[in-house]
């Protein structure tokens, strides 16, 4: 069956989801996830686009993103995956596809999903016990959120601004807000995964 055609729209807002082929690592060592980033610095000042929010796993990618002109989106993802397993292929020898398919991109149209969605990015590495506490994961936006580190990359999450007026409640608002587990995040999970 031939995939269906990709229906994206100006000011779009995406959660972008790219795997490792058969589920496999494609971060290694700490200089993967620092070319992948600057990949995203690279193309964000290409086209037009903000990250609101990010989490990049040892398999697998996840962003937030606004997309201001979509006839930008085809070549943006394009240029940032193509140019990530450019690098994987020099760095390890490998040879294949990387990705296990093409980059899976659902549409946020609702704007109380849009901080839910940032949830579920941001809690990956504690839903895979791979830390005990969200702060020890080095690879994702929430320091920026959470703990008010700095990162030039991001965009701020509108909704995430609507939480309080002050940045001191805020921030504590948050994290309170990503330590709940939720009990559709399984029915997520297994949700995204059937999606082409």
């Amino acid at each position: 069956m031939p995939r269906l055609p990709r229906q994206f729209k100006d000011e779009g807002i995406y959660h972008i989801i790219q795997r490792g082929n058969n589920k496999n690592k494609i971060f290694f060592i700490r200089g993967d996830y620092l070319k992948f980033i600057s990949l995203l610095r690279k193309y964000k000042k290409r086209y037009d686009f903000d990250i609101f929010n990010y989490c990049l796993m040892p398999n697998h990618v996840h962003l937030l993103i606004k997309i201001h002109k979509k006839e930008h989106m085809a070549k943006l993802f394009q240029g940032i995956f193509q140019s990530f397993q450019y690098h994987h292929r020099r760095k390890y020898g490998y040879c294949g596809t990387l990705y296990q398919k093409r980059y899976k991109s659902i549409l946020i149209d609702k704007d109380p999903y849009l901080l839910e969605c940032a949830r579920y990015i941001e809690r990956n590495p504690l839903r895979a016990s791979m830390v005990e506490v969200l702060s020890q994961y080095k690879w994702s936006s929430y320091s920026f959120y959470a703990e008010n580190v700095p990162n030039d990359l991001l965009t701020p999450n509108p909704i995430y601004l609507d939480l309080a007026k002050s940045k001191t409640k805020r921030l504590k608002m948050y994290q309170e807000y990503l330590i709940q587990s939720r009990p559709y995040e399984m029915v997520l999970d297994q949700n995204i995964e059937k999606l082409r």
